[in-house]
């Protein structure tokens, strides 16, 4: 067990990451004075990531997991061993900036509510932009669509300190989520069935459905690399992307709305499916149909998830959720960014 010697414990996950250690691990050290540890958790590399680290940084403290089955089992299995206040979870190729810890802290001190939270995130190879992953936080619409302010499917704004703001989310990018260490256990933490994609929305939505806030500190800013886990725009990210948002909506919406949500969405992943195949795109669509034979495989398992966390559901908090269809608008209507959909987050307030 490792017990922090401060309030905060940044924990790294990392594989065969040495490169993006060499770059971004020297200022998460210095700035590690305005209050956190650094914990870096080897998943099993196949390489001296784990020795190159213990012999460059002796501060930095490190765990190891043997297997590697994905970034969120990862993850759920280092913070059952790591004893903190707060936890951060930063991917290994994330550069932080100076000041970035305090905004975040500060937030979590000053609403008792607060779950969660991230900080605005901008793309590392084009820095003036936002981020894919995260952006200026995450929202969800009525059908289940996840979409971020920054970020809405393929269009990315310029940061131009529109989002500067502190507000309510309905999740917090995994890529860099500060969360209660004693909340995170409380709903069961992260699902390692989720492998790496959407297991942050599923912490989230659980944390919401428990009655607790999720937040957006627009005066902290971390810059994401992107891509290094699963590559944007590959078949593992489209088999996650269909797969883990059927997973997720079965574990947690509401009996009543999943009765007819769920033909629904079948109907319009399977529109996805044709148009795919009717532009040149088999191997796509193929994949379509491997998430939802998997998904429909193991439908037990994912009932029996669903009961578990049945028992932590106090009052649902559906700030985040955003009532329109953001499909509808983006493809249909031309709403390709944020403030085109007249709709505005609710501030984070103490409750």
């Amino acid at each position: 067990m490792i017990v922090c010697q401060q309030d905060t414990a940044v924990v790294i996950l990392s594989y065969n990451g040495w490169k993006w250690h060499e770059l971004f691990l020297p200022l998460i050290v210095a700035e590690a004075h305005s209050g956190y540890d650094v914990i870096v958790v080897d998943n099993a590399s196949t390489d001296d990531t784990l020795q190159r680290l213990q012999d460059a940084y002796p501060a930095v403290q490190t765990l190891q997991i043997q297997m590697n089955r994905g970034f969120a089992h990862g993850y759920s299995e280092a913070l059952k061993h790591i004893q903190a206040k707060y936890y951060i979870l930063l991917s290994s190729d994330f550069e932080v900036t100076e000041g970035w810890y305090p905004p975040l802290v500060k937030a979590m001190q000053l609403y008792p509510n607060l779950a969660a939270c991230q900080p605005k995130i901008r793309y590392w190879r084009e820095r003036e932009l936002f981020e894919y992953a995260g952006a200026g936080g995450g929202f969800m619409d009525k059908y289940g669509y996840l979409f971020c302010r920054g970020r809405i499917f393929f269009d990315i704004e310029k940061d131009d300190h529109q989002y500067d703001d502190d507000i309510e989310v309905f999740w917090a990018s995994g890529g860099c989520l500060m969360v209660r260490a004693d909340l995170y256990h409380k709903v069961g933490g992260l699902d390692p069935e989720f492998y790496a994609h959407m297991e942050e929305v599923d912490l989230c939505w659980r944390l919401k459905n428990a009655g607790y806030k999720i937040g957006y500190i627009g005066g902290s800013t971390v810059f994401h690399v992107g891509g290094s886990v699963i590559s944007y725009g590959s078949p593992q990210k489209l088999y996650y992307n269909f797969r883990n948002n059927l997973i997720l909506l079965l574990k947690n919406e509401r009996a009543s709305k999943l009765i007819w949500l769920f033909p629904f969405r079948m109907c319009l992943d399977g529109v996805a499916g044709i148009r795919l195949l009717l532009t040149g795109k088999p191997k796509e669509t193929a994949t379509i149909m491997k998430a939802h034979f998997h998904f429909y495989g193991a439908l037990g398992k994912w009932l029996a998830r669903r009961r578990e966390i049945k028992k932590l559901i106090h009052h649902r908090n559906t700030s985040g959720i955003y009532r329109h269809s953001i499909v509808w608008n983006y493809f249909i209507r031309g709403k390709k960014k944020f403030p085109e959909l007249d709709w505005k987050p609710d501030p984070l307030r103490e409750s």
